[in-house]
């Protein structure tokens, strides 16, 4: 392992001011920068960078709780990702089923029989968290809400989300007999970072109403952050008497992405008020600070060759990167390069050889491939014998 202070990049000034402080000690001054362990009116909350995955703060946030209609973002990433795949289109027509009609809770009352785009229908569900238009879309991708769920669990699995096991398209409360779905806000940030890598979810995400029924019904979305908190633009709220209110909120500010949930406050204006707080906490706390730019220049070491035509190959960053950081703390900012002192040809131009690390002390914020720059075919036995 090479560890390297960050030699190639100007050398970063240590900013000498105070953080200002919310409720909480600032973090500059603490020796690791561990995520704040925040308290509010909520059961459980997390803030995460977006861009990083990095907990920025936390509180209980591997509780597992009811997560409401902010399941209704799993529902809605499995279509997305049929309609990535090309297995339907969001101009496909969904019959809606009597099953579908039936739904009660928030909904747009679709009627048996009648017909609807995909588009449309993820639309009501993101922006007015239809339970009747997530129930017709789980029929039409999967032929019933159970295969459907089976699904969502599934996908949940390949995300990791360890403490989540869904019951439902939707997060109407269990009839009797039921289980409960059951998640945590952690589990919820893993959900909404994987969302977040379709374009259309913030575009329905933060739309604060939208025409539906050809505009004889308007969808309203019960996000009241929306146009209210600077940069933010969805994501998903959910309420039930057990899980209390719910929402995955996004915001980006300054080419910074912050996400954010809170699950289990006592009213709407809470829900809000919390989510505000938590927001411009992690905003005014921490800043971006881009540490690579990605590919170009070679790094200091080759990467040595095993049985290839060449002795060795240059090697660089596959990707760029931006973390969050204390503010005031970007100086203490390390690169860890994690390459193997020898690889074995052939090597494609642009495979992956190592991990560069980006720490601050022993915390890792982020890291990146190191990739080679050039192929390293496989030699015969004279490139063998010379190397």
């Amino acid at each position: 392992m090479t560890k390297t202070e960050l030699s190639r990049f100007p050398r970063l000034v240590v900013l000498l001011s105070l953080i200002v402080a919310v409720a909480l000690p600032s973090l500059a001054a603490a020796a690791d920068p561990v995520p704040a362990r925040v308290s509010g009116d909520f059961a459980s909350a997390i803030v995460i960078d977006v861009n990083t995955g990095m907990i920025l703060e936390a509180h209980r946030e591997h509780e597992r709780r009811p997560p409401a209609s902010m399941l209704k973002m799993m529902t809605e990433l499995v279509v997305l990702e049929r309609v990535e795949a090309g297995a339907l289109t969001l101009d496909d027509f969904v019959i809606v089923s009597a099953n579908a009609a039936k739904v009660g809770g928030s909904q747009v009352y679709l009627k048996d029989g009648e017909r609807f785009a995909v588009r449309d229908l993820l639309m009501a569900l993101a922006i007015h968290s239809a339970n009747d238009a997530a129930t017709a879309l789980a029929e039409h991708v999967a032929g019933s809400t159970a295969a459907f769920v089976e699904l969502m669990n599934a996908k949940a699995r390949d995300l990791h989300m360890n403490n989540t096991e869904f019951q439902s398209v939707h997060g109407l409360p269990p009839a009797r007999g039921q289980r409960s779905d059951i998640s945590t806000a952690y589990d919820m940030t893993l959900l909404a970072r994987e969302l977040l890598k379709h374009p259309e979810a913030l575009e329905w995400g933060s739309m604060a109403e939208a025409p539906f029924r050809d505009g004889t019904f308007m969808l309203h979305n019960p996000n009241r952050l929306l146009g209210r908190f600077k940069g933010l633009d969805g994501l998903k709220t959910g309420y039930t008497r057990a899980a209390g209110f719910c929402v995955t909120a996004t915001a980006e500010q300054n080419g910074q992405r912050l996400l954010s949930v809170v699950m289990g406050c006592s009213s709407n204006n809470m829900r809000a008020s919390e989510t505000s707080r938590l927001l411009t906490m992690a905003f005014n706390m921490f800043e971006p600070v881009k540490i690579i730019d990605g590919p170009g220049d070679a790094l200091p070491q080759l990467l040595a060759v095993r049985n290839g035509k060449v002795k060795s190959v240059p090697v660089t960053y596959g990707e760029s990167l931006t973390v969050s950081v204390p503010r005031g703390r970007r100086g203490e900012l390390v690169i860890e390069r994690e390459v193997p002192r020898q690889a074995t040809a052939p090597l494609a131009a642009g495979a992956e050889v190592g991990r560069a690390l980006v720490k601050l002390g022993d915390r890792l914020l982020g890291s990146v491939p190191i990739v080679t720059m050039q192929e390293a075919p496989r030699g015969n036995w004279f490139h063998r014998l010379v190397h």
